[in-house]
């Protein structure tokens, strides 16, 4: 078992002494002192392993913040043994090894007969080394479901997959407020006009930039290409997708889910890197009831660290540390009784930072057109260094749906 591993187990033990000791009384009854105290150890105890877990992340950020180690990792994770392959896996490999060329009759016909005439027109290029590919559609929802798993917005937000890219609008109205009326007897009713609005769903083409692969490793029959490339892509287009999904301001990009988002609560002055329990109350109850039963917090991890140390009124923490383990599925870390979203493209506190999100995220669309085309390139830039190289695009846009308020944000202080 890894040191990290190791620490997660340890996390998860405390974590649930913790979670049971919590629960042991009602909300609204104050703990006794010397169950108190135990709770804060035990919380302190959580923290110091927190903190070796964060330096052992870093340290695989770090790594991972490196090219090379990247590749590095991809390529050990596409050595593992496999399982059997499919014929759709076994025509990807197919491509990606030897070309558009080196796919058999039936492999062509097959492509062919679900994608669009663009990228038909380049399978009958005569390069037949070069050449577009329509990913496998086990290929193309392994990786989208590996996205979902790693990035935040993805995890929360609804998501569908459309045949075209078509700009696509969305009627939107917020009807909270609106209610009917009791008349009389042959009496006319009243007129209630509700505003209708419209939300834009345009999607972008997004490149995976181009990845180089010495063709030895290609070669390799040992060698999991479809793996190695897999990993590469969740990698880079999973991290602009969920930057742009937090913080896109849509111009010329999608409209990130803090750019829609409504102001819930703005911090006192002298807020500037601080919350309140008080805030949070407020930001929790500025979003309708209607929304706030699915509600869930979104914030940065540095955020968190912040929230941990606040206490409601009867002096008991108002953060709750999860585990992983357990049957079934262990618990969330848990904010006034409500999950948490880590997300660290998330605003970090400081002056009007909008650092803390609360809502239900499902109100938020992700939008992703066809499948991901994967291109592979021999032409001399890449021959000459005995490469071939690959680049990913994958058209996806994102918005907010509704207009109701079902999702607000805190904003620190200006000052």
């Amino acid at each position: 078992m890894s040191k990290l591993a190791q620490l997660r187990a340890q996390r998860d033990a405390v974590a649930k002494k913790a979670h049971d000791l919590n629960n042991k009384y009602p909300a609204d009854q104050r703990m006794p002192a010397a169950e108190a105290q135990q709770l804060d150890a035990i919380l302190a105890e959580v923290e110091g392993i927190d903190a070796e877990i964060a330096r052992e992340q870093r340290l695989a950020q770090l790594a991972g913040d490196n090219p090379e180690t990247q590749h590095q990792i991809a390529l050990a994770a596409a050595t593992r043994p496999g399982g059997a392959q499919t014929d759709e896996g076994a025509a990807l490999r197919a491509m990606l090894t030897g070309g558009l060329m080196a796919l058999t009759q039936e492999q062509r016909s097959a492509m062919a007969a679900r994608v669009n005439p663009d990228i038909r027109a380049a399978m009958s290029t005569t390069t037949g080394a070069e050449g577009g590919y329509t990913v496998a559609t086990e290929f193309n929802k392994t990786l989208f479901q590996a996205m979902k798993a790693a990035y935040a917005v993805r995890s929360v937000a609804s998501n569908i997959q459309t045949a075209t890219g078509a700009q696509m609008q969305f009627t939107t109205t917020d009807s909270t407020s609106e209610e009917g009326e009791i008349v009389g007897q042959n009496q006319p009713v009243t007129t209630g006009e509700t505003v209708f609005g419209q939300a834009s769903m345009d999607v972008y083409k997004y490149s995976s930039k181009a990845i180089a692969l010495p063709f030895e490793l290609i070669q390799d029959s040992m060698f999991g290409i479809e793996t190695y490339i897999s990993n590469l892509l969740q990698l880079r287009i999973g991290r602009i997708h969920n930057r742009h999904h937090t913080v896109g301001t849509s111009i010329n990009q999608p409209r990130g889910i803090v750019s829609a988002a409504t102001a819930g609560k703005v911090g006192a002055t002298g807020q500037t890197v601080t919350v309140t329990y008080d805030d949070l109350v407020d930001l929790e109850h500025s979003v309708d009831p209607y929304y706030r039963a699915a509600g869930k917090w979104m914030m940065h991890d540095d955020t968190l660290k912040v929230l941990r140390k606040l206490k409601d009124g009867n002096g008991r923490p108002i953060f709750v540390p999860g585990y992983e383990q357990g049957n079934p599925g262990g618990a969330p870390d848990r904010l006034m009784g409500r999950e948490i979203v880590i997300n660290q493209h998330m605003p970090v506190m400081g002056a009007n930072a909008k650092s803390i999100l609360f809502g239900d995220f499902s109100k938020y669309l992700i939008r992703d057109v066809m499948d991901t085309t994967l291109f592979r390139m021999t032409d001399s830039a890449f021959t000459l260094k005995g490469q071939v190289g690959f680049v990913a695009f994958a058209r996806s846009g994102a918005n907010m749906i509704d207009i109701g308020g079902a999702i607000k944000y805190y904003q620190n202080s200006a000052t």
